[in-house]
C-alpha cells in the first residue's frame, strides 16, 4: 500500500490542528532521535562541547586565577560555574546555525506536507541538544575537578548544577532558533548569534565577581540572565544550597521560553 502525503496547503493546516499533545510529543522525539543520529555520523558538531570544555576550562583557570583570586585553588569555584554557563550559551549558538541550514538545504520542505505539529521540527532537535548540554556540563566538572576543584554541594548539588545548565540551555536556544528562522543564511545567524552571545557572557560574573567592574556595567551584569543561572549554579554546586537564585532561575528560564517559543513557532509557519 503506498504512503498517502498531504500536499494541499489547506489540508495541513487542518490536520495539524487535530494534532493532539500526545502525538506532538511522539513526532517531537522522533526529530529528536534523528537529530542525535546526525550528531553520530557528523561528531566534528560535537566540537563545541567536548573539546572547548577541556581547553578553556584548563585554560580560564591557569591565566586568571592567579590575578584575581590570588592562586588557581581559590578560582576554581569561581570560574567553573562560570565556564559551564559560557560553554553551554556557546552551544545554543549552534542551535540556530544549523536550523538555518537545513532549511537552506530543503529538510523542512519535506516536513510541511507532513501531516505533523508545527512544533515538532523546532522542538525536536533542541531535546537533541540537552544531551550536548550534558556532555559539556559534565567535561567541565571533570576538567575542574582533574586540576583541584571540589564542589562543596557534593554529587547531589553537581547534579542539580548540572540539571538547571541543561535547562538553561534549552529555554536560550529558542532566542538563537528565532534568529535562525530569520536569518537570510548561515553565515549570517552566526553573525548575528555571536553578537549576542559574546555580550551575555562576558558583561556577567562569569569570569569576575560584578563589584569589581565600573558602575554601568555592574548594573548590566547583575541584572543579565547568564548571571541569574551563573550565581544558582554556584549556589548548587559549591554550597549544595537551593536558595532563591535557583528559583529566579528556573522562571527566568520559563520567562525565555515563553516569549521567544511562540515567536518562533509563529516565524516558522510564516516562512514554511
Amino acid at each position: 500500500m503506498s504512503a498517502i502525503t498531504v500536499t494541499d496547503p489547506a489540508e495541513i493546516a487542518a490536520a495539524d490542528q487535530r494534532v493532539g499533545l500526545a502525538d506532538t510529543l511522539s513526532q517531537t522525539m522522533t526529530l529528536a532521535w534523528r537529530a542525535t543520529m546526525k550528531m553520530r555520523r557528523s561528531m566534528e558538531v560535537m566540537f563545541d562541547v567536548t573539546i572547548q570544555p577541556l581547553i578553556f576550562t584548563a585554560m580560564f583557570a591557569y591565566i586568571f586565577g592567579g590575578a584575581i583570586s590570588g592562586d588557581v585553588g581559590s578560582y576554581l569555584p569561581l570560574i567553573i560555574p562560570g565556564l559551564i554557563g559560557q560553554t553551554v550559551l556557546t552551544a545554543c549558538v549552534a542551535t540556530g546555525v544549523q536550523l538555518r541550514t537545513d532549511m537552506d538545504t530543503g529538510v523542512f520542505d519535506r516536513f510541511k506536507v507532513l501531516p505533523i505539529s508545527r512544533i515538532a521540527p523546532l522542538a525536536g532537535p533542541m531535546v537533541a541538544d540537552l544531551l550536548r548540554y550534558f556532555i559539556a556540563s559534565v567535561l567541565t566538572f571533570t576538567v575542574g575537578i582533574a586540576i583541584g576543584y571540589r564542589p562543596g554541594g557534593g554529587f547531589l548539588g553537581v547534579a542539580g548544577a548540572v540539571l538547571l545548565a541543561m535547562v538553561a540551555g534549552w529555554s536560550l536556544a529558542w532566542i538563537f532558533t528565532l534568529f535562525g528562522i530569520l536569518g537570510r543564511n548561515a553565515q549570517g545567524v552566526q553573525g548575528i548569534s555571536l553578537l549576542v552571545m559574546f555580550p551575555l557572557t562576558f558583561l556577567s560574573n562569569a569570569f569576575v565577581p560584578t563589584d569589581t567592574m565600573p558602575a554601568p556595567l555592574r548594573a548590566f551584569a547583575d541584572v543579565n540572565p547568564v548571571s541569574l543561572v551563573i550565581t544558582a549554579i554556584r549556589d548548587l554546586a559549591n554550597d549544595g544550597a537551593v536558595t532563591a537564585n535557583v528559583g529566579w532561575a528556573f522562571v527566568g528560564c520559563a520567562v525565555v521560553i515563553a516569549i521567544f517559543a511562540p515567536l518562533s513557532v509563529r516565524a516558522f509557519n510564516r516562512k514554511m
